[in-house]
Formats: C-alpha cells, sequence, structure tokens
C-alpha cells in the first residue's frame, strides 16, 4: 500500500489541529509575548487577579495567538471556553455568554479562560452594545478573559486599552514559516520540495494557518508536494495590510514598487494613512533635509486627493498612490532610518475627542428643529449662534435657564452651549425647578380664604368650647358618639 493511499485511509483530522501546539513552548518565536502574558495568567491560577483583567493579543493573522492560549489553558490547567465576538454581538448576547461565564467557577482546575477571538470584528455602530457589556464585564469577572485582534488601534476598540492588558505577536518570517511546515512534512512521512514550502509561505505572507492548510490540500490530493504542483495549486488569500505593516513598507522600502504596492494593499484608506504618515515621518527621518522632500511629496499627494475627491476626476489617483509611497520613501538619501516607534496621529485622536461634541450638536439641533419646524441644517446655521450668544456672553443666565427648561435640554447639551459658563446656568435651572416646585405646593390667596372659610366652626361654638375648657370640663362633642 502507498504512503498516499495509507494517509486516506486515516481520519481526515485537519493539520492545524492536528499539529496545534499543546505546551507553551511549543508555540514558535512569540517570546516577548510569553514572557508578558504567563506571569498574568499565573496570578489568576494563584488566586490574585491582577488589575487589568482581560488580556487583548493582537498581531497578524496566523502567529499563533490563539495557540499560545489553548496551550496556556491545557498546561496551566484552565478550563477553555472559545468564542468568536463576530457572532456575539449584542449587549443581550455578550451579557447572556461572557457574563455567565465570567462569575462562573468551574468544578477542577484554576478557572476558565474565556477567549473571544475576532474582537475587531465587532461594528462600531451597530454593535456598540457588544463593546458596552464587555466594559461593564471585565472589572468585576472572577475568570480570565483574553480577547485577540489584527488591528487593536481601530476606534472601536480604544476603550478596551484601558480595561485590558496589551499583549503584541511578532510576524513570522519566511524563513520561520517554512521550517514550521518542513516539520510537519517529516512528521507526516510527505515528500516535500524546499522551493514549494518557500513558495506556499511567500504567497500566504506569514499566515501559517493558512500555509498549513494550502500543505494539506496539496498533500492529500498528490501524495507530494512539489513546486510546480503548488505553483499551480496554491492561489493565497486575498490580504490587506495593518496600518504598521504599511509604514514599515514605505519607509523601509528601497525601491518604489514596494512602496506603491503598501499603499495599494493598506487596509486604511488613503487620508488615514496620509495622517500616518505626516506625524511619523520627524520619528522616522532624522535628517531635516530627509524630512523636508517627505513632507513636500506628501503635501502634492494630499493635494492631488483633495483635487480627485472634489472633481470627480479619479484619474488622479495614482497620483496619490507615488507621492504618499515612493515619494515619502525615497525622500531618504542613504541616512540610517530612526528606531522610534510610531505614533498614534493627533488628527484621528481630535476626532475622537470631538465624536462626542458632534453628536452632541446634531441631537440638539433634531431636537430645536422639531419645536421650530426648521431643519436641522437652518437651525445650526442661524439658530445656534444666536443660544451661544445667550448661553455664553449674557449676564442674567435666568434666560438661558428659561430655554434649557423649555426645550427640555440635558446636561451635555447645555455644557455644549454654555461653555465655561454651564454651572452657572444649571445653577440657575435647579432654582427656577425649586421656585416653580413651591408654586405648586402653595396655594393662592384665593384658595386659602376659601379654604378657611370653608373648613371653620361657626363662631358661636368655638366659643361655647372656649367657656368649657375654662370650666375644666369636657367640651360637648360633635360627633355622632354624642347621640349614644
Amino acid at each position: 500500500m502507498t504512503a498516499l493511499a495509507r494517509r486516506r485511509l486515516k481520519p481526515n483530522i485537519p493539520w492545524v489541529i492536528k499539529y496545534r501546539p499543546k505546551r507553551v513552548d511549543e508555540v514558535f518565536n512569540q517570546e516577548d509575548a510569553k514572557k508578558k502574558l504567563i506571569p498574568w495568567i499565573k496570578q489568576w491560577a494563584e488566586g490574585r487577579p491582577p488589575s487589568k483583567r482581560a488580556a487583548l493579543l493582537y498581531g497578524p493573522p496566523g502567529v499563533g495567538k490563539t495557540s499560545l492560549v489553548e496551550a496556556i489553558a491545557n498546561e496551566y490547567k484552565f478550563e477553555l471556553l472559545e468564542l468568536n465576538a463576530s457572532d456575539y454581538r449584542s449587549y443581550e448576547a455578550i451579557k447572556r455568554t461572557v457574563g455567565v461565564a465570567a462569575n462562573k467557577m468551574p468544578l477542577y482546575g484554576n478557572g476558565i479562560i474565556i477567549l473571544l477571538d475576532e474582537i475587531d470584528g465587532i461594528a462600531p455602530r451597530e454593535d456598540s452594545g457588544g463593546l458596552r457589556a464587555l466594559l461593564e464585564i471585565i472589572p468585576e469577572t472572577r475568570n480570565p478573559i483574553i480577547m485577540t485582534a489584527n488591528d487593536p488601534w481601530k476606534q472601536q476598540l480604544r476603550p478596551l486599552h484601558q480595561v485590558a492588558e496589551l499583549i503584541p505577536f511578532k510576524a513570522l518570517t519566511i524563513n520561520q514559516v517554512v521550517a514550521i511546515l518542513q516539520r510537519i512534512c517529516d512528521l507526516e512521512g510527505l515528500e516535500c520540495e524546499r522551493e514549494a514550502l518557500r513558495y506556499i509561505a511567500e504567497v500566504e505572507r506569514g499566515d501559517v494557518r493558512a500555509a498549513i492548510n494550502d500543505l494539506q490540500a496539496v498533500a492529500e490530493g498528490y501524495g507530494r508536494v512539489t513546486l510546480t504542483l503548488v505553483k499551480m495549486l496554491v492561489r493565497g488569500r486575498e490580504k490587506k495590510n495593518e496600518i504598521f505593516v504599511t509604514l514599515n513598507q514605505i519607509f523601509y522600502a528601497d525601491k518604489a514598487w514596494k512602496a506603491r504596492n503598501a499603499i495599494n494593499n493598506s487596509q486604511e484608506d488613503y487620508e488615514t494613512v496620509i495622517a500616518w504618515l505626516n506625524d511619523n515621518i520627524p520619528r522616522k527621518y532624522e535628517d531635516p533635509e530627509d524630512a523636508f522632500r517627505a513632507y513636500d511629496a506628501l503635501a502634492r499627494a494630499t493635494l492631488m486627493l483633495s483635487r480627485a475627491k472634489f472633481s470627480g476626476n479619479w484619474s488622479l489617483l495614482p497620483y496619490v498612490f507615488i507621492l504618499a509611497g515612493p515619494g515619502v520613501a525615497l525622500a531618504r538619501k542613504n541616512k540610517p532610518i530612526s528606531k522610534a516607534r510610531y505614533a498614534y496621529p493627533e488628527r484621528i485622536k481630535l476626532l475622537a475627542r470631538l465624536k462626542e461634541v458632534r453628536e452632541t450638536r446634531e441631537r440638539l439641533a433634531e431636537k430645536i428643529a422639531r419645536r421650530t419646524l426648521a431643519s436641522k441644517r437652518l437651525v445650526k446655521a442661524e439658530i445656534l449662534p444666536y443660544l451661544f450668544i445667550i448661553f455664553r456672553e449674557a449676564d442674567d443666565p435666568v434666560p438661558a435657564a428659561r430655554l434649557a427648561l423649555g426645550y427640555n435640554l440635558d446636561r451635555k447639551e447645555v455644557e455644549f452651549l454654555a461653555g465655561s459658563r454651564a454651572r452657572v446656568i444649571l445653577e440657575a435651572v435647579e432654582r427656577i425647578k425649586k421656585a416653580r416646585s413651591r408654586e405648586q405646593k402653595t396655594p393662592s390667596r384665593a384658595e386659602a380664604k376659601q379654604a378657611e372659610s370653608a373648613g371653620s366652626a361657626p363662631r358661636g361654638e368655638e366659643e361655647g368650647e372656649k367657656k368649657a375648657r375654662r370650666k375644666g370640663k369636657k367640651p360637648p362633642s360633635t360627633t355622632l358618639d354624642s347621640f349614644f
């Protein structure tokens, strides 16, 4: 019986499962991640939950994030509850699954590791309730929560940075992926050409999981792995680069086509890439002349992008690629590049901070538009400027407070209109509320007089009661008891 026939008789177990690491030491080339994650999990095993009760593992796909968590659970005696975050997106679903598991204690072992894969798959708007549920669960959890993401810098994930330990995973080199594939070939007794393994590793761009799947598909179909076969069968996956990969490929490019491909293959839009380049050129190019040339190319790229957007002439887009990619990359003239870490763009940070302000303005404009039967655009253009004057410039806060009460404005809307005078306006609002409450409780003069005349006893009866008290006698009862 041939080796191919014997393999076909064996159970068809995916090799990514069959050769998944069982111990931490078997996870390849992630020593820095292990140094941060292992002490963190040991604290849980010893019954001393760390200050940050969740961990966020991030890095390119197929580098061993999930494999390391599974190896840790096996080696340190934790039960593993693995969930795909993209399948549990709503507030109720997260509470029902993660919330229950977070406070559940196992029958044996050191606890339950709750693994949420692909946390960056949660949409920022549609699934915001899921992230809100996680932020409520993490500080109170009695079990470690580990999340994985390809890109942890997405805007919707930024609140998790405050409650989770961020642990980066490095991309594997082509030679490292080839070594892993060669080991599997040896264990399977396969005939594998080294050039074929290298071709698979290059096509899959360091994604070990995808490379192993390709290797198994060729091996099970033909019983051997040759360069001719893999070139015919392996097509690779459509991948988009993360922003840090894009930046590295631009700043360290030695050829113009490499820098242009970096722009083409980026998962971020062009304006975001330009913002990242703008803030990181001075961090990478220490020579002022290099930085000048890079900024000149980037400014021209921004100009071309603006013209393409406003004129609709998208034939200008290739110039954006050339100027933002090769233009920045080749601005460096034989000078060593700095090893400084990349900085998050200040413009994107500012937009994130102003997001709540923009939402408050939209909510306020909609509220006023409904009451005035005007459009939101008209309210923002012609009514809000007058409200700013009333709330911020007027000496007397009472008119502004009455407007706030009349339009039922909440605290954030008053703060948006009043700025530094918000406290004075809000105090005036409280005073008006209390005054109105007292007016509702205190009867008017006419009502008081009417109540007094209706509830007072006849004058003769009052005098009889007074005389009886002076003589020490009990006053005559006017109730039904006097008739019995």
